[in-house]
């Protein structure tokens, strides 16, 4: 799929920001006064940010409220109010700690597992498409969740938990290359699948559906090089967990390295969200004559020639 700058902005910030505002709520750190007024700023900053950003993905950002009338349904509404109710939460935990110097814990332990249910609902918004055999598995929620709140122990300085969650991550993210680069061929998508014509024997297109470009191919046709994906993914890598792993694990925390250790995260964890889109094959593509499982074979096999 076409990897949209401000879903991969809104993935990022937002997952940082709540993952942030889970461990705040857990008091990890206890703080209060000014030092709680610049933790807190920080991850409603980077919640409200890529919150944001996700309504200039939408054709009318100014109907971006009727985003909340649909939670019945759609995890894109629930994800609404589950932010919603979180930063609400954690806004009054924040202002007790900021200006009254105690923390009403029934309110952060409330934030901190809306937050958490924020990062799983953004993560579902993606799980539930059976068009993208790539995300509709279990791993796409454990991924999202572990890297976010990964992000947040490192911002919270909370080392031993960032290094647990950076391992976690780290499996989870090998786990979504493994297992996605063959759900789309597990699953037994074709050309003659999509047209219903697969029993009457082999099928292929006799012309393109359309003669330009339109929304569909814009959007839901993306094709990645494997050498290019490749460099990207060992990019993700070592910026979201091999550096940030080591430089915590070697180093005193202090300002100094927790910026370091957060650039690096930030930086693999943009390129491994580029990839999460641009990997991911819908099948309506195979009306345009993309068929990722032989694109993936082929590809496959040159790397081994």
């Amino acid at each position: 799929m076409h990897p949209a700058p401000s879903v991969i902005i809104f993935t990022v910030l937002s997952g940082l920001g709540f993952g942030l505002l889970a461990f705040l709520g857990l008091g990890f750190p206890q703080v209060s006064g000014w030092s709680a007024f610049f933790y807190f700023a920080l991850a409603f900053a980077l919640a409200i940010a890529g919150l944001v950003a996700s309504t200039f993905h939408l054709g009318n950002p100014q109907r971006a409220l009727k985003a909340f009338t649909q939670w019945k349904t759609s995890w894109l509404s629930r994800e609404a109010w589950l932010s919603t109710a979180a930063l609400v939460a954690m806004a009054v935990f924040g202002f007790c700690a900021v200006f009254l110097g105690f923390s009403p814990k029934i309110f952060g332990w409330l934030g901190a597992a809306l937050s958490v249910a924020t990062v799983l609902a953004t993560a579902m918004i993606y799980t539930q498409l059976k068009t993208v055999p790539r995300w509709n598995h279990w791993i796409t929620p454990v991924h999202f969740l572990t890297l976010s709140l990964a992000g947040g122990a490192i911002l919270a300085q909370q080392v031993p938990a960032a290094l647990l969650l950076l391992v976690c991550a780290g499996v989870a993210q090998l786990f979504a290359w493994i297992l996605g680069d063959r759900r789309f061929e597990e699953r037994g998508h074709s050309i003659g699948s999509a047209t219903g014509l697969g029993d009457k024997g082999a099928v292929r297109l006799f012309e393109p559906p359309h003669t330009g470009t339109n929304y569909l191919m814009k959007e839901m046709v993306h094709v990645v090089g494997r050498k290019h994906a490749q460099k990207l993914r060992l990019i993700a890598f070592a910026g979201m967990v091999l550096l940030p792993f080591a430089i915590l694990a070697l180093f005193p925390v202090n300002v100094a390295t927790t910026g370091i250790a957060i650039l690096f995260y930030m930086v693999g964890t943009f390129a491994s969200r580029w990839l999460f889109f641009a990997e991911a094959e819908h099948v309506v593509g195979l009306y345009y004559g993309v068929d990722p499982s032989q694109q993936h074979q082929s590809g496959l096999s040159r790397a081994r020639s």
